[in-house]
């Protein structure tokens, strides 16, 4: 009899370490769907409204968002400006929202069409902006270009996008520009041939 004990007794060790493997193994199982379910369920989008475009760069220093209501009737243009000054010291943010009625906009005719100036001049007025009297650049140009003043870049970006002015023609206001008599103005559009072409002129 006192034999019977031992080889009962390691039957139910086996038992156990079997019942052990099966709960692992299960359990194994139910990680492994988890992980994939989760790896493969579809992330929600974002929907973006049609009235509004954004504009977004990046830095190391920190990053800067401009976003500027779309169509003729926008009248102000919004700034968020957000930096970091190095680690653990958190973040400023300053907002400003520029009526367009604040910004000066003069259009330079930069080809041989007559017109061109006053008709940008109308198109982008009815924006809202500050419009000045139309001029003739002093050169002509193949290529249209939005010129700003300091700090008027968001505005300069809004009346290209208004215009058909691709966003890398928007650039500061230098004395390279092939415009006189423009000193205070904070945008300047030089229109060249690719807009009299656009525009049917």
């Amino acid at each position: 009899m006192p034999e019977d004990g031992p080889q009962h007794s390691g039957g139910m060790t086996g038992s156990l370490k079997a019942a052990r493997a099966a709960v692992v193994l299960v359990v194994f199982v139910v990680a492994v769907a988890v992980l994939v379910a989760v790896g493969t369920r579809s992330t929600p989008t974002t929907s973006s409204s049609a009235q509004t475009t954004s504009t977004t760069a990046a830095t190391a220093a920190g990053s800067t968002t401009t976003t500027a209501a779309a169509g003729h009737a926008a009248s102000s243009t919004t700034t968020s400006t957000t930096s970091r000054r190095g680690s653990g010291h958190g973040a400023t943010t300053t907002s400003t929202t520029v009526p367009h009625a604040s910004v000066s906009v003069v259009v330079a005719n930069a080809t041989n069409t007559n017109g061109l100036a006053a008709h940008f001049s109308t198109v982008i007025g009815a924006g809202g902006w500050k419009m000045g009297t139309p001029i003739d650049a002093s050169t002509t140009e193949a290529t249209s270009t939005v010129y700003y003043a300091a700090g008027q870049q968001a505005a300069a970006q809004s009346i290209a996008n208004t215009i058909g002015v691709k966003p890398t023609q928007v650039q500061p206001l230098t004395t390279a520009a092939p415009v006189n008599g423009v000193t205070g103005t904070d945008v300047v559009v030089v229109v060249g041939q690719d807009l009299a072409a656009a525009s049917g002129s």
